[in-house]
């Protein structure tokens, strides 16, 4: 049987609310027990104070424990908490009198009510009855045992002082004698037992309450905190869907939250990778479909006997053909370079070296325009670990990009630095600039501030992109801004790393 996640917090916070109770009460029971069990040997103690002021005096009377000790029922009569007499009838006992004990007095032990009143006689007891004396609260007497001085029995009910509490005698300052009472490791009067067991059942009834408390409130809790995880599942299927437009509301600050708001961020980020699909799709389509109609125009022209066969048709279709074949060069390479595949060999590299070369097989086509190149590189390239041939390919795309869109006569201006870890290369040109909403955007595959324009002069809104993911493969950054020339500054940033350890290990 699977269980949902409700159900599992729910059975999650009733089994820890059913575990702190059960403890709870465990460890009350035996704090109780323990507690109430200390307190009546305290209230038991007490009365053995008291009693061995009687028993001094008894020492006193008799010079010693022997009559005590010959006599039980002198014993007996000594530990009865109170004597019965009528205020009016009752004569005065002689010196010594002891009043009849019931038969049973020897051998039964006292219950909580403490010992059977004794009456003067054999009179019946009656209203004008009186008692004189204190009642101690507890009966103790079947446990109370009289030791000599040297704690040999002289009478109770044990012959050993093992496990007695005892209360020492004395006369004068000298011990004549020790009252023990015996120990008893558990509550055994019927009144205590039954105090103890009410405490229990009332503490029962407050563990069932707080139960049904706690089951309440991690039913609950358990609807609360999965709220926004049931948001989630609905919004994950409507992804599911393609819905990208799903989002959940965030109503609280904590992790759950947190969640959703992540949630809300990756859902609009899907639904700009599916814009960017969608537009990526159609500029391929149609970026494809441009070359491809020149072809089929041509060839149809030239089937139709319109236009004849000669070396210009043959060159014109030759060129659409080149034109084709580089976009698709291009849609493959950022292709691999997405999917991880497109092979990068690092080696020592000097990027102002590399780019002053390229920079040398396009002084032709800049001359031609009427562009002036300002170097600004420096006589101390540094070094990095690069592609060397990536990075070719990199400037080569960026002074293409300058000789296509410069306006004649500019200026091109090419600089190195270094700024901490990083090497700086930038490239300003002298306009035409850029709008500041296309910038960000410059980078972005078969992006074209003037798309008619850009396809004029053979571009394929694939040469930054390319540039970008170059600089990324290199763990670089590559960004564009508005130049003080004008035009368009477009600056690399690439880390330089410790390069001599790095040759050493190659």
């Amino acid at each position: 049987m699977r269980l949902k996640l409700p159900a599992k917090f729910f059975l999650a916070f009733l089994i820890t609310s059913i575990t702190i109770v059960v403890l709870m009460g465990v460890i009350i029971k035996l704090y109780a027990d323990r507690s109430f069990f200390e307190y009546v040997h305290k209230m038991e103690v007490l009365q053995l104070d008291d009693l061995t002021i009687v028993l001094t005096e008894e020492y006193r009377k008799n010079s010693g424990w022997e009559q005590l000790k010959n006599d039980r029922r002198r014993w007996q009569h000594l530990l009865r908490p109170r004597v019965f007499v009528t205020d009016k009838e009752a004569p005065s006992p002689s010196p010594g009198y002891l009043p009849p004990l019931p038969p049973e007095a020897g051998n039964r032990e006292r219950d909580d009510r403490g010992p059977a009143p004794v009456t003067t006689g054999d009179r019946p007891p009656d209203e004008n009855r009186v008692s004189k004396g204190p009642r101690p609260p507890f009966a103790i007497e079947h446990r109370l045992t009289l030791f000599d001085a040297g704690k040999q029995f002289v009478a109770g009910a044990s012959f050993s002082p093992d496990d007695h509490t005892l209360r020492e005698i004395t006369v004068d300052g000298v011990t004549v004698g020790w009252l023990g009472m015996r120990n008893e490791k558990r509550l055994s009067r019927p009144r205590d037992v039954a105090f103890i067991k009410g405490q229990i059942m009332a503490l029962y009834t407050i563990g069932a309450i707080a139960l049904l408390l706690a089951a309440g409130m991690a039913f609950l809790l358990s609807r609360h905190l999965l709220a926004p995880v049931r948001q989630l599942i609905e919004g994950a299927r409507a992804l599911t869907a393609r819905d990208f437009d799903a989002r959940i509301k965030v109503e609280t600050g904590d992790e759950l939250g947190q969640l959703a708001n992540d949630f809300n961020k990756m859902a609009a980020q899907l639904g700009l990778y599916e814009q960017m699909r969608r537009q990526w799709l159609s500029d391929i389509s149609h970026e494809l479909r441009t070359p491809l109609s020149v072809l089929r125009g041509e060839i149809e022209a030239m089937q139709d006997g319109i236009r004849p066969i000669d070396s210009t048709a043959i060159t014109s279709l030759h060129s659409e053909a080149l034109r084709l074949g580089k976009l698709v060069d291009n849609l493959h390479d950022l292709s691999m370079a997405d999917s991880g595949s497109l092979p990068m060999n690092r080696l020592p590299v000097q990027p102002g070296a590399v780019l002053r070369e390229v920079l040398q097989k396009y002084l032709g086509r800049l001359a031609q325009r009427h562009i002036t190149v300002i170097d600004e590189l420096g006589e101390h390239p540094l070094t990095i670990m690069a592609d060397e041939e990536r990075l070719s390919r990199l400037f080569c795309n960026l002074l293409e990009n300058t000789v296509r869109y410069t306006e004649s006569p500019g200026v091109l201006k090419v600089r190195q630095e270094q700024a901490n870890e990083l090497l700086i290369l930038s490239f300003e040109d002298s306009g035409p600039g850029v709008p500041e909403g296309s910038l960000d955007r410059l980078f972005d595959r078969l992006y074209r501030v003037d798309p008619s324009r850009s396809r004029d002069l053979g571009g394929d809104g694939l040469g930054l992109a390319i540039c970008k993911q170059i600089v990324q493969d290199h763990d670089g950054e590559i960004k564009a801004s508005r130049a003080q020339l004008g035009g368009l500054l477009i600056e690399i940033a690439l880390p330089v790393g410790d390069v001599r350890g790095r040759t050493a290990n190659l």
